[in-house]
This record gives structure tokens, C-alpha cells and sequence, in this order.
């Protein structure tokens, strides 16, 4: 028998991609499934459009407010756990699926009791045979999560399923085990680097993450610019890669700690100087937001 999977999709002013992800999910080959949509307490009418539209299909929850990607997922994911989950999905709304993609994140954790996570192989929905994401790993030297492949064309150079390090948040299929061992995603971050934060709980307690590429999705960024940092972006990255430096610094080596921080304050005040001679003032004041 299917194991029982909870899916969570997280929205925010986003109905008609969300509808969109829902109908692709729909045609899965996997069955054993629901669907829990979190409305992160849109300003907008995407909740009552949502209620209209999947009310009496699937689990529908209003957020009574924006706390953040990890905060509203984790209401998702203690509704799925006290209903029965026995692994939790985590799908970014702004996605589209193969039907087989489920069963094949299902099967590498029947092989191996110590996988806590699995993820797949993720492509630009506009451009749909080049990598956005083709497993990850974790810069110990840097501090944060990479992708591997992005903006490759796939061509067969990511087709072994492999342990990784890092997975994004877009696509985790997680074993409910885990929440009780690591706890639910850190919610400090409100958006950027909980996803790097929980992979590294993951593996501190010995949950291993594994790439499996026959999973595959689409994901609505943009092919040609990879996203733009928004001045948003760039003041919740700058604030996020701080505090996870400082939140594992008793974990690292003192000489790696001050590396790392000096190479993180040397490289912002390039980043400073850049958007000072283009006039970009708004990002400018971001990246200082960012680093108070």
C-alpha cells in the first residue's frame, strides 16, 4: 500500500499559480495523497477565490498572519502530521509536475531507513530543458545552500541518484521521523536560508538528503535572469546568511568563524560600492537594512 503523503502549497497573493500547481497535481500517478494549502494571509482575494474554487476538493487553511515561508509551512506540516502523514511534501505553489514525480521521491527512503529528505530534479517552467536546480550542496566556506546545474541545459550530466547536502525549499519530500528529531522549519528567517538551516539539522542528526533525478518539476522563475534581487531580497539575504553565521558559530572553528564573517562583510561592502556607482540607491539601503 502507498505510504500517505501530505501535500503542502504555500500561497501568498498567488490564486491562479496555485490553482495551476494544483490541477498538475491532480494528474499524478500516486494516489495516496492530500493536498493542504496554506494561505499565508493574502491582502488580496486569494483566499476567498481559493475557497470558491478547492473548498470541498481539498485542505484549505487561513494564516491569521504572514509570518513567513517556514511559519506558514509549518502549520501545513502539524496539520498533515496530526492527520496521519507519514511523509510531508513541501512544493513551492509557483510549480508544475511530472505525473510520476511523488513515486520517485517515495523510493529512495524503501532503501534506506537514514534518509530523512529527498528532492528532485527542477527546471525553468519557461525554459524546460535547463536546470533551475539539480541537487544542492552546502558552501561550508561561505555559508549557504548552492544549486548544482543552474541555467545548464540537461543533457544526462545529472542522472545519479546521490546523498547531497543541501536541498531547496521548493521541492522536500520529508519523513515525518524527521519533525520529531530536528523540529519543524526554523521560523527566525521569515523567508531565505530556514531551507539551508533545516538541511543542516538534517544532517547534524544524522538524516541523510538524497538527489533523486527522476523526479522532476517545473518552476515559474524567470530562464533568462535567474530573478533579479529584489531590494526585499536583498535585505532578508543579507540579515538571513548573518544570522545562520552566527547561529552555528559555536559549531565551526574560531579561525573558520572569523573567515567566514570577514569574507561576508568585505564582500557586501564590494556589493555596497557596485550599487553606488550604478545609482541604485533603493538596494544600496537594503543591503545596509540588511546588515543593522
Amino acid at each position: 500500500m502507498e505510504s500517505l503523503v501530505y501535500i503542502i502549497l504555500l500561497n501568498y497573493k498567488g490564486f491562479k499559480d496555485t490553482i495551476e500547481c494544483v490541477e498538475s497535481l491532480e494528474k499524478i500517478n500516486y494516489k495516496n495523497y492530500k493536498i493542504v494549502i496554506v494561505d499565508n494571509n493574502s491582502p488580496d482575494d486569494s483566499y476567498e477565490k481559493l475557497k470558491t474554487a478547492l473548498e470541498h476538493k481539498h485542505i484549505l487553511i487561513k494564516s491569521e498572519e504572514n509570518g513567513g515561508f517556514a511559519a506558514g509551512n509549518n502549520i501545513g506540516i502539524k496539520y498533515a502530521l496530526d492527520n496521519g502523514a507519514e511523509y510531508v511534501l513541501l512544493l513551492n505553489n509557483d510549480t508544475l509536475v511530472e505525473k510520476d514525480f511523488l513515486g520517485q521521491l517515495i523510493k529512495p527512503f524503501k532503501k534506506d531507513k537514514n534518509i530523512g529528505m529527498t528532492t528532485g530534479k527542477i527546471y525553468y517552467e519557461g525554459k524546460r530543458d535547463t536546470f533551475w536546480f539539480a541537487g544542492g550542496y552546502f558552501r561550508e566556506d561561505r555559508f549557504y545552500g548552492a544549486h548544482i546545474g543552474e541555467g545548464e541545459k540537461d543533457i544526462g550530466q545529472y542522472d545519479e541518484e546521490k546523498t547531497i547536502s543541501f536541498s531547496t525549499g521548493c521541492l522536500m519530500l520529508i519523513n515525518k521521523d524527521v519533525f520529531k528529531r530536528c523540529g519543524y522549519l526554523p521560523e527566525e528567517y521569515f523567508m531565505y536560508y530556514e531551507d539551508v538551516d533545516f538541511c543542516l539539522k538534517l544532517r547534524e542528526n544524522d538524516f541523510s538528503i538524497v538527489y533523486t533525478p527522476k523526479s522532476k518539476i517545473y518552476h515559474k522563475v524567470s530562464a533568462s535572469t535567474g530573478g533579479e534581487a529584489s531590494p526585499f531580497a536583498i535585505k532578508l539575504n543579507t540579515r538571513n546568511r548573518k544570522f545562520l553565521i552566527e547561529k552555528y558559530k559555536n559549531k565551526i572553528k574560531y579561525t573558520k568563524y572569523i573567515k567566514l564573517k570577514s569574507f561576508f562583510y568585505v564582500t557586501r561592502v564590494m556589493i555596497m560600492v557596485k550599487y553606488t556607482m550604478k545609482n541604485e540607491k533603493k538596494k544600496r539601503k537594503a543591503l545596509i537594512e540588511g546588515l543593522k
